[in-house]
């Protein structure tokens, strides 16, 4: 919908200091905002009517349809697929009859791996995603998962993809698309693009409006320590924790959130370099900054009271609150001139995206004429939803090792596929569980929608070939000495229970014995396998000759160096989604193919941490105690591409101008392949010690059985350049096998 600029001005003219502070507001927690009656019906609750009347309307609305523990929000109380129409058309309705000027409200709701609502698909949680390497893949399903949304008659996705995975500890690691900024781009690029459309062509039509988070730098804080200071120079800054920015913006993205920490001392939700300077001025962006949760009230001791932080926030750049009083509090400096601008300012870009969504009132009407959400487009909309869960699901698998002991995984499937064969014993923690899968910030879904690994086979396999034993002493001596293949299914979980307790902003607050071991409100000093799975690994491996297939289901980069000794083969299945159990059983049953590999770097050793690809320094024989602290290197899958060979790599200068283009010829044997296929480089010859490697170019494929077919990378020279005044030699790499390595040579002249 185009923006009518002179409507804008007009409402913006004819609105109180009150009423302009209100549509910046978002403090009203979504599911508070309706109650049911008697009848059973949904109505518009006294705290919403409240709301709107302080106001004289309503800016923006969080997580109307948001079910998890936090929220208290379950199938039992919450709003069900079948009722979102009715719940849109009670808040909608509600806001245009007691509002001033007719406006409709902004709906946001959390989608950082699907809609976190009853009913809602759930995809991988990014570090899933990133183990794809597929940015076409993530921007296929983002845009199931807008078209769900839009059906459902929400306008903004608050969605997790700026973050980079610096340190295992950070229990947010699960919505990082891993350790590296260039994949992390890609992907952000594919959120965007997909939800929002080309060139926002479907925003307002079938799409949504995307709020990218965090901004910037969380996954550099001190310590794994969520929210705290991230130190680090201003290169590494625009080097590692910005490209995913200027990616999103110049895909088109309508918003971005100013995150919790502060960027050498200076808080990003009052940092106007971050947020005016580098944002808005070097990128060109033209959208809405938001806070996040109640992160404008963390700014009290640095601005000296609650109103001062509302003010520092805005003056820096931030346009819409998200439940702190902090903005609610700017009605106080409605004599001071710059918060009076910048009032405006930020009122103009929330009046332009509601102008997107149709809910202006158009020339001539009292009230805006917003469309109801249709049951039939949101059923339709979630069953391509699924599809897409269940193809990112496999496409996360990743094989980390195979062949530890004298059985490697064909052997493996041989012997569950024998029906006279010993028992299948499913053991481990996770054996039985689901919402190991799942990830941090995920409705509960019904109970016909759960499985397990356990569950899976015995649909496959039957229940009398296969065993349960979460713990060891499940399963009588006999048939473990009986037993053909073990799967240990092991890991960490981020699910939340409903008894939970939680900080203010819906972090974990207290996490019992056998609690959520990541996610918000998560980070752990020692990444070691919680509940001691490394010993019950090992009581496992006394008991049975049979081969161990170990399912490491993760949201971090825990320590797996146990885990890959007692295992002849180990799988990594991030949080792989609702349907990574089904993934799983479809590697070990069907002989499915793994074309995953790994988004961050795995340490040996709980303390040689942190250890990524891209350090400039390598950890390899620093500590006496750990001469090798890397298990496995980011970018590791054996099972990716494995039926692939490559031949006549060669670098190209010349042709190109502004980058060096690599190209390398591609063989699949009779078996075919799919996977990403990775360019590594290093550079020297600049004035910085360089990194020992960056990935610079990926491409992802699907070839046939017996395909040849030619690879092109195209690597711009600035992403291999530094100030200098020398030559630069730049190292590539395929996939860090030094068997398809070329040498190019860039011109001094920069």
């Amino acid at each position: 919908m185009s923006i009518n600029c002179a409507a804008v001005d007009r409402l913006i003219d004819s609105m109180s200091f009150t009423q302009k502070v209100g549509q910046l507001n978002q403090r009203l927690l979504g599911w508070k905002s309706v109650e049911r009656n008697a009848a059973g019906r949904l109505v518009a609750s006294d705290e919403l009517k409240q709301e709107i009347d302080r106001w004289g309307g309503l800016g923006t609305l969080y997580g109307l349809l948001r079910a998890d523990p936090w929220s208290g929000q379950h199938w039992g109380n919450g709003i069900r697929p079948e009722e979102r129409t009715e719940a849109i058309a009670v808040v909608q309705q509600t806001v245009l009859e007691r509002g001033a000027h007719g406006i409709g409200v902004l709906l946001s709701e959390e989608a950082p791996h699907g809609h976190q609502a009853l009913g809602g698909t759930v995809l991988p949680t990014n570090l899933g995603l990133g183990a794809t390497f597929d940015p076409q893949g993530v921007r296929e399903a983002e845009a199931a998962v807008a078209a769900e949304l839009a059906a459902s008659g929400i306008h903004i996705a608050l969605v997790s993809g700026l973050d980079i995975a610096r340190d295992p500890r950070w229990g947010r690691c699960e919505e990082c698309f891993g350790e590296d900024p260039l994949m992390a781009a890609r992907m952000c690029e594919a959120i965007v693009t997909g939800m929002q459309g080309e060139h926002r062509s479907k925003v307002g039509h079938g799409g949504v409006a995307v709020v990218l988070k965090h901004l910037a730098a969380q996954g550099e804080a001190v310590g794994g320590r969520n929210g705290q200071s991230a130190v680090l120079g201003p290169h590494d800054l625009h080097e590692i924790h910005l490209p995913p920015v200027a990616a999103g913006v110049r895909a088109g993205a309508l918003g971005f959130m100013a995150a919790y920490n502060d960027i050498d001392s200076v808080p990003c939700c009052a940092n106007p370099w971050l947020l005016k300077d580098y944002l808005r001025d070097q990128l060109g962006f033209d959208g809405i900054v938001m806070a996040d949760g109640l992160a404008v009230d963390r700014l009290e001791d640095m601005a000296g009271s609650i109103p001062a932080a509302g003010r520092a926030a805005l003056l820096a750049g931030v346009d819409v609150s998200l439940w702190d009083e902090g903005f609610t509090r700017l009605e106080e400096y409605a004599d001071d001139e710059q918060v009076v601008a910048a009032v405006d300012t930020a009122l103009r870009r929330v009046l332009e995206l509601k102008a997107m969504f149709g809910l202006l009132p158009e020339d001539g009407a009292d009230t805006a004429a917003i469309a109801m959400p249709s049951a039939d487009a949101i059923a339709q909309a979630t069953a391509d939803g699924r599809e897409q869960a269940k193809r990112m699901a496999r496409e996360a698998i990743t094989l980390i090792n195979d062949g530890q002991s004298a059985a490697t995984l064909d052997d493996i499937r041989s012997v569950i596929a024998d029906a006279q064969a010993g028992p299948v014993i499913v053991a481990g923690p996770f054996a039985d569980d689901f919402g190991c899968f799942l990830g941090d910030y995920t409705a509960p879904l019904p109970a016909d929608e759960q499985s397990s690994v356990y569950r899976q086979l015995v649909a496959r396999l039957g229940e009398d070939r296969v065993l349960l034993a979460a713990k060891p002493s499940d399963a009588p001596a006999d048939q473990w000495a009986r037993a053909s293949t073990v799967v240990f299914v092991c890991g960490s979980t981020s699910e939340r229970s409903y008894d939970s307790e939680f900080d203010d902003n819906g972090a974990a607050k207290a996490v019992t014995e056998y609690g959520a071991t990541c996610g918000e409100g998560v980070d752990l000093s020692d990444i070691r396998l919680p509940w001691r799975q490394d010993d019950m690994l090992g009581e496992v491996a006394a008991l049975t000759t049979a081969p161990i297939v170990s399912v490491a289901v993760c949201g971090r980069a825990h320590v797996l160096t146990d885990v890959l000794e007692r295992s002849a083969v180990t799988i990594w299945a991030g949080y792989a989604g609702q349907y990574g159990p089904q993934a799983v059983a479809d590697v070990l049953v069907d002989g499915a193919d793994m074309s995953g590999r790994l988004p961050v770097t795995l340490p040996a050793y709980p303390a040689a941490i942190p250890v990524r690809y891209n350090d400039r320094q390598s950890a390899a024989h620093v500590y006496k105690d750990a001469a090798e602290p890397i298990l496995r290197g980011f970018g590791y899958g054996a099972g990716s591409l494995a039926a692939v060979t490559f031949s006549e790599m060669h670098a190209d200068t010349q042709s190109h101008p502004g980058e060096v283009l690599v190209q390398v010829t591609a063989h699949a044997d009779d078996h075919g392949a799919a996977g990403a296929v990775n360019l590594f480089a290093h550079v020297s010859g600049g004035r910085r010690i360089p990194r020992l490697a960056m990935l610079v170019d990926s491409v992802y494929m699907d070839l046939n059985a017996g395909e040849r077919r030619d690879i092109a990378f195209h690597v711009p020279c600035d992403r291999l350049r530094d100030v200098g005044d020398g030559q630069v030699q730049v190292t590539c790499t395929l996939d860090g096998d030094s068997t398809h390595t070329v040498t190019a040579t860039l011109p001094g002249e920069y």
